[in-house]
């Protein structure tokens, strides 16, 4: 018979280890990673790695991003309940559903139409409603800007203009920016129409692909 995974345990490992030892301090951003379900958002022959300190492919090429990255891109944008926000690469879902469960209103971009499908149907049973998008999250989605917090899960060659002009004033873009191999992130906050760069150090994710990203 095979042992069941005690996922919570595996999860409040996750939150002490990977996170708050590394500095992540904020505590409603904590919380929310101790309140959603990683293993939900991973294959379900990965499941047993849900929460290990690295990406996860979730097929088409894309990956579910490393627990502590997930933890610092949300936390640099300094989410609060009700703040509107673009994600861009939905992806599994799993950054969605923090910041749903932050009570963020999402509203989420996916290039990959099977993955937003999968995306919307996990995050449903869980009980999270973001709008889920397909299309080019190079563009943004003008329909809904401005927004407070733009975070992009995918490595950029250089910010997208169209998600600087959705972005509202005083709001923050979270986003990886370098070569196809590996990024620096880089949080923006909107002065004046303009973005004020600071630089939070190396990272490596999937080539962000669109008009305004990579072709």
């Amino acid at each position: 018979m095979e042992e069941k995974i005690d996922f919570e345990k595996l999860r409040e490992e996750m939150v002490e280890y990977q996170m708050k030892r590394r500095g992540i301090k904020n505590e409603k951003v904590l919380s929310a990673f101790l309140k959603v379900p990683r293993e939900k958002f991973v294959p379900a022959d990965l499941q047993n790695c849900a929460y290990d300190d690295c990406p996860l492919p979730i097929g088409y090429g894309q990956t579910i991003s490393q627990p502590y990255m997930v933890a610092i891109m949300t936390e640099l944008a300094e989410p609060e309940k009700g703040d509107k926000v673009l994600e861009i690469g939905t992806g599994s879902g799993y950054q969605t559903a923090i910041l749903c469960q932050l009570g963020c209103d999402v509203y989420s971009i996916e290039r990959i139409p099977e993955l937003a499908e999968k995306a919307r149907k996990t995050l449903q049973q869980l009980g999270y409603k973001p709008t889920i998008i397909v299309g080019d999250g190079t563009i943004g989605y003008q329909e809904f800007s401005p927004y407070k917090i733009i975070i992009v899960t995918a490595g950029a060659p250089e910010i997208p203009q169209s998600l600087v002009d959705q972005l509202e004033e005083g709001g923050k873009i979270i986003i990886p920016v370098g070569d196809l191999y590996s990024q620096e992130l880089i949080r923006g906050i909107k002065r004046k129409g303009k973005l004020v760069k600071e630089y939070h150090g190396g990272c490596q994710f999937v080539p962000l692909k669109g008009k305004e990203g990579w072709k």
